[in-house]
């Protein structure tokens, strides 16, 4: 039977005209194994400096210098950045971590308490301290008050003499040697003049990276935690992590950049990326909350699986959908994560049965937990679930077994006439995985319908809990003769 699936390949010429019919890679064919994924890492610790100071003194901006990127979330407005978020950073072949952090200040009150005992703890598990100092504001009873403690510390501590822009500052510089700190670095974090100076200086007190190791794994899987602005990302990152990890306020938006850390569930370290909470589309968005939607962004194509928190208590809004469909369309596994589920009355839950049912029919093949970052209720739940995810994005199933599949599908459902001829489907192949991708090499368009019927029996069938499917149709087109 010559145009049931699996025979294409055996006729002359074999994989390459096969191939060359199709217009088409051979690789693709034969669903050649992925390679590494991006987020693989030596998981060896690297020197760690914390760059400290007060509000807006341009911490963010030298810290996008120095690591030689625009990650650091900058605008001229005093605290937008309020957790203290790493950085890899290279100079002069030496690897080594920025940790940018939020405004210190003397004694701060409320979130800004909170953001100053971030900047405390960085200065404290850092291995070198860089305190950035605007020269043309000089030093503050703040800059005095921050030397002191780091005086004390008994750690490596470079003055960055910010905002020194020409020659004509740079006797502004000069009198920073009066915090008892050592020589002060004149740079310019806007422009980059001097900050070829400051990462030598940087790497003379730093200690050496430790070799790499042989045979090590490939590092932790990545997670990015997303969701709506105030659903308790940051809470549950700071319930997992059993620390506070992240600035926690009951004000929207709190979190702008993403911030990574080591999480260990079920016996198995994560590395979790919590992220700024998205408002609106980005193209909506504006100042800092436009550069936050962007590395929110980026944290989902970086991570292999995103956990998408939702309110339980609130009404499951157009927002949360377009964020999951951002995970979706970004070919990322999925769990979705009902949080606050401790608030929760009879009445709300049968109502948040009927929302799920109807607003989130289209991802019902997505790992559902119910958590409580508050009580902790549930949270050894999540490991299971993004092991089932992540199971269902990297699986693979045989050629042979896909066409023979197919086979008894196409003639128990054939897919509907077009234009007065039937289609068929030639041969299947998997492309790949992470997520799995199906390419059909038919004789004729099939209906979008269709190939949904398609991926519905996959999963049926397969499984593919917890991963976006990805089904896409090459049709043979008549060869003139020679």
């Amino acid at each position: 039977m010559t145009d049931s699936p699996g025979t294409a390949p055996g006729t002359e010429g074999g994989w390459t005209a096969f191939a060359e019919d199709y217009d088409v890679d051979p690789a693709e064919l034969g669903g050649a194994a992925d390679g590494d994924p991006d987020w693989a890492e030596d998981a060896v610790p690297m020197p760690v400096v914390a760059v400290v100071g007060r509000p807006n003194v341009g911490k963010s901006t030298l810290v996008n210098r120095l690591i030689g990127r625009r990650e650091a979330v900058v605008q001229d407005v005093p605290g937008v950045t309020r957790d203290r978020v790493a950085y890899d950073a290279l100079w002069n072949g030496r690897k080594f971590t920025v940790v940018d952090t939020g405004g210190w200040e003397r004694d701060a009150r409320g979130r800004a308490a909170a953001i100053a005992a971030q900047a405390e703890i960085a200065m404290a598990t850092a291995d070198a301290v860089m305190l950035v100092v605007d020269a043309v504001v000089g030093a503050t009873d703040t800059e005095i008050a921050v030397a002191r403690v780091l005086q004390r510390g008994g750690k490596p501590v470079i003055v960055v003499a910010n905002k020194v822009d020409d020659e004509r500052t740079e006797a502004d510089a000069a009198a920073l040697w009066s915090l008892g700190l050592g020589q002060p670095y004149p740079v310019s974090a806007l422009h980059g003049r001097g900050s070829g100076d400051l990462l030598d200086a940087v790497l003379e007190v730093l200690p050496e990276a430790p070799p790499d190791r042989v045979g090590g794994s490939g590092g932790p899987r990545r997670v990015a935690l997303v969701g709506r602005p105030n659903v308790g990302k940051s809470s549950l990152l700071n319930k997992l992590t059993r620390e506070d990890r992240a600035v926690v306020d009951a004000v929207a938006g709190t979190t702008v950049d993403p911030i990574d850390s080591l999480v260990e569930l079920d016996d198995e370290v994560w590395r979790f990326v919590d992220t700024a909470g998205l408002r609106r589309r980005v193209a909506h968005a504006s100042g800092a909350e436009y550069y936050a939607s962007l590395r929110t962004q980026s944290a989902i194509e970086s991570a292999e699986v995103a956990v998408v928190l939702l309110d339980a208590a609130e009404v499951i809004s157009e927002q949360d959908q377009r964020i999951i469909s951002m995970v979706v369309e970004a070919g990322r596994a999925l769990v979705i994560a009902f949080n606050k589920w401790d608030l929760l009355d009879e009445d709300r839950r049968l109502q948040l049965e009927s929302e799920i049912d109807r607003e989130l029919a289209r991802v019902r093949w997505a790992p559902r937990v119910n958590v409580s970052a508050h009580t902790g209720r549930s949270v050894d739940r999540l490991a299971p679930a993004l092991r089932t995810s992540l199971a269902g994005w990297e699986q693979r199933i045989p050629t042979g077994r896909l066409n023979s599949w197919l086979g008894e599908l196409m003639a128990a459902t054939p897919p509907p006439v077009r234009s007065g001829k039937q289609p068929k489907v030639l041969f299947a192949t998997q492309a790949g995985t992470k997520p799995p991708r199906f390419v059909l090499f038919t004789t004729g368009f099939l209906e979008p319908s269709y190939r949904r019927f398609i991926e519905r029996r996959l999963r049926e069938d397969f499984g593919f809990v917890g991963s976006p499917i990805g089904v896409s149709v090459r049709v043979k087109e008549k060869r003139s003769k020679r």
